[in-house]
């Protein structure tokens, strides 16, 4: 009956994403439960639901994803045998997918949290970080502490070919929400920002890292810079410093490397800290697509 629920949950959250262009929300949530995981402390954050608290969603890392577990709510209600933790995670996987990116071989059965963990475990984008460090080392501090990797820490910053960044969020942008408030790129309706050629914005507003930012592509890496396109201290270190910049390169000129390595690590970050209920998940990638 799991199964089967996953199954059907899959095909309404295509179509429900497709509708609402809301891909980097999808993805955002995702990673937010997952990235407060502390590989030293066993049981404390990860994919595990927890973010559906209204405590971690007061995070000052989680503004505005109130919004998107309100998207989750109602598949939960559809669906009430599925935990929310998988609802999270399909979300992001499948938000990926419709966006052209590569398919993540996913497996679900996770079970949901029932506490929080601390505030503090998510990244920032811009200085201050904490301890005074810089930005290169607040990325090592945060992924190293998930056990990723310094490629793999370049590998997932590629997931901002999706997204943009708001004023009443992060604070990394002076744009805010609203057409009059967003750039060339998100605040024209006319702008088409899917890879498929439709048209349509979600929610207007805001600063993307790239122009067609409802696309999944290699485009963080390989666009040229542009002022209606963000860059924050954390993505400029990672094509600067040479500790990152052989990979960010790599990935520029082979969309087909960062496809196949992102789709590798984002089934990682999708797992940390969770705990299933059958050994090994639940794999639903032989139904029917």
């Amino acid at each position: 009956a799991y199964k089967e629920a996953l199954v059907a949950c899959r095909s309404d959250m295509r179509a429900f994403i497709d509708k609402m262009n809301c891909n980097p929300i999808m993805v955002r949530l995702a990673w937010h439960d997952s990235g407060t995981y502390d590989v030293s402390k066993p049981g404390v954050g990860g994919a595990d639901g927890s973010i559906r608290f209204d405590e971690e969603l007061g995070h000052g890392a989680n503004a505005g994803l109130s919004k998107a577990m309100g998207y989750v709510e109602q598949f939960k209600k559809k669906y009430p045998i599925l935990s929310y933790a998988d609802i999270i995670q399909m979300g992001s996987a499948e938000a990926i997918h419709l966006a052209g990116g590569p398919r993540i071989q996913m497996v679900y059965g996770r079970k949901d949290a029932e506490k929080c963990p601390p505030e503090g475990n998510l990244p920032d984008g811009n200085g201050p970080f904490p301890g005074g460090v810089d930005a290169k080392q607040h990325l090592r501090d945060v992924f190293h502490r998930m056990g990723f990797s310094d490629q793999d820490i370049v590998t997932l910053s590629g997931a901002h070919t999706i997204g943009r960044a708001f004023k009443e969020r992060s604070g990394a942008t002076p744009n805010g929400y609203g057409s009059k408030n967003g750039t060339a790129y998100t605040g024209d309706e006319a702008h088409v920002a899917r890879g498929d050629g439709k048209t349509g914005l979600g929610m207007a507003g805001g600063q993307s890292w790239t122009k067609k930012w409802l696309s999944f592509d290699n485009a963080y890496f390989s666009q040229a810079s542009d002022k209606n396109l963000l860059a924050l201290e954390t993505d400029k270190v990672i094509q600067e410093d040479a500790d990152f910049k052989g990979t960010f390169d790599r990935y520029a000129k082979s969309q087909q490397d960062f496809f196949r390595e992102y789709a590798a690590v984002h089934k990682r970050l999708s797992e940390l800290g969770s705990t299933f209920v059958v050994g090994g998940g639940i794999s639903i990638d032989e139904a029917k697509l």
